[in-house]
């Protein structure tokens, strides 16, 4: 019988210390959150990209479509190729509409593989590939 009392003794401890410990946790990861600096919402945002032709010819237009998460209405997209390893600006920006969808047009000149995304400060799409002929 000792031995019983002593076994559910230890479990009722142990089960204590474990609950503790997760409230702890729980409030240290709180407490963390909360004294952080904010991050903006383009942080935490996501951009979906789809090109309407994966092929044109050079001085050809293509249309961008997609929809955003996170960011908001008349938030600035702009269109980015790379180049050389770095992401530059080109012609073409836009906003974000209600609903959180986008559409931006823009005249692709350079021929080759043009490597493409979207951005808004921080956020970025996937990147999309248009062939230029």
């Amino acid at each position: 019988m000792n031995v019983a009392l002593r076994g559910r003794g230890t479990r009722t401890i142990a089960a204590g210390a474990l609950s503790l410990a997760l409230l702890s946790a729980g409030t240290a990861s709180a407490f963390a959150a909360s004294s952080s600096p904010k991050a903006s919402p383009s942080a935490m945002g996501s951009i979906t990209v789809k090109a309407g032709k994966s092929t044109v010819k050079a001085g050809d237009k293509v249309t961008f479509t997609g929809r955003t998460k996170g960011l908001k209405v008349g938030t600035k997209l702009v269109l980015q190729h790379e180049k050389a390893g770095k992401w530059n600006a080109l012609n073409g920006s836009t906003t974000v509409k209600n609903g959180s969808s986008y559409s931006l047009t823009a005249k692709l000149n350079t021929k080759g593989q043009e490597h493409l995304r979207i951005a808004a400060g921080t956020t970025y799409s996937p990147t999309v590939t248009v062939k230029v002929t």
